[in-house]
Formats: C-alpha cells, sequence, structure tokens
C-alpha cells in the first residue's frame, strides 16, 4: 500500500451507528430545539457553597461540576443546526459561565424555579415551539416542561414521576455524559452522528494545521 493510500485511510473516518435508533427517526428530525435543565443533568446535582471576602464583606460563591464529554456533545448538536437552550431553577455565575463556554443560544435562570413560564421566553426568542422540541431534566420542577414537549427525556437519575412522562430514559447520570449519550442518539437517529463527528475533528485539523 502506499504512503499517500494509507494517509487516505487514516483521514477517513469510519461509519459510527449505534445498534439501533433509540427514538423515531421522523421525529428526531423535527427537533429543532433542546433544552437541558442544569442541576442534575449537566451536573451531578451536588452544589458546593463557600464565601469569601472583598474589603471586608462576605461574598458567597457556588461551584458546580460539569461534564467535559457533554460539553462536546452540546458542541455537535449546534453544529449540526440544533438550538440547545439552557433553563434552570437556580441563579448561578457558574451556570452563565458554562453558557457562554458551550455559546448555547438562550439561558433561562429563574431562582422561583418557575421554569415552563421560562422556557416559554426560551421558545419565543428562538423562534420554536414545543412541537419542535426535546428537554432534559431529572427532578420534578423539570415536570411542567417534559409534558408538553415532542421529546420528553429523562437522565438516569431521575426521580419516578420525571420518568414515567418522559419517552426516551437514558442509562447515564447527570453530570456524567447524559447529555452526550442524548446527543448521540439524537444525531444518530438523524443520521447525522458520522457527519457531525467528521465536520468536528477537520474543523479541529484546520486549526491545528
Amino acid at each position: 500500500m502506499s504512503a499517500s493510500a494509507h494517509d487516505g485511510q487514516a483521514d477517513a473516518l469510519p461509519p459510527v451507528r449505534l445498534t439501533a435508533p433509540v427514538v423515531e427517526p421522523a421525529l428526531a428530525r423535527r427537533i429543532r430545539v433542546v433544552g437541558l435543565d442544569v442541576d442534575g443533568t449537566l451536573t451531578d446535582g451536588g452544589v458546593y457553597l463557600g464565601a469569601g471576602t472583598d474589603d471586608g464583606r462576605l461574598i458567597p460563591f457556588e461551584l458546580k461540576r460539569y461534564d467535559i464529554q457533554d460539553g462536546l456533545g452540546v458542541t455537535l448538536l449546534r453544529q449540526s443546526g440544533i438550538k440547545v437552550a439552557i433553563v434552570t431553577g437556580r441563579e448561578s455565575a457558574s451556570v452563565a459561565q458554562r453558557a457562554r463556554e458551550l455559546q448555547v443560544d438562550a439561558v433561562a435562570q429563574d431562582a422561583s424555579a418557575r421554569k415552563l413560564a421560562a422556557w416559554r421566553r426560551v421558545l419565543e426568542e428562538l423562534g420554536c415551539d414545543d412541537s419542535e422540541a426535546a428537554f432534559i431534566g431529572d427532578d420534578l420542577p423539570d415536570l411542567p416542561i417534559l409534558q408538553r414537549v415532542a421529546l420528553p427525556v429523562a437522565v438516569g437519575n431521575a426521580v419516578p414521576e420525571i420518568r414515567r412522562a418522559c419517552t426516551w430514559h437514558l442509562d447515564r447520570r447527570g453530570g456524567h455524559g447524559a447529555v452526550r449519550e442524548f446527543a448521540e442518539g439524537l444525531l444518530d437517529a438523524r443520521d447525522a452522528w458520522h457527519d457531525a463527528v467528521a465536520a468536528y475533528v477537520a474543523s479541529r485539523t484546520a486549526e491545528a494545521s
């Protein structure tokens, strides 16, 4: 085999396909926006609370743990033309920072945990409706949204009420790859996962050259 032929094979990614689509392909192709809960979905649900001082004033702060592979899953969804929104019932600078890093399309933080109203505002902002939306959640504040969207999704650590409301039950837990599992499954059902991976790798190769 010539060196050029070998190099060509090295550059070509083999097709990646899950054993079977986990969601109906027609529904998967209809999804234009994906909503993500934060605590228990993008994170493991743990919250680290602390405080520092600034000129003698006590300044509280909050830390959360995010999964890097989840972040790449969000990137692949957005690069495939799917809008991604974060909707949370807590206000946190950590969430705002993570949203900026992932360049999500919308963020709604409502300290009163009235997430449905926040979700409605997000859909209006993005020009979508529930029939074109998926939402991933884990606990009761997510229930009003999950009961309305076309594709309600429960992470592996979701409470029973959430699992009963959802049609797709992820194996992975929040903060431990659940969002990545969703991204792979949705794009695979749309027959777009291989193209998304190839485009991502090509973009990183071009930046490195």
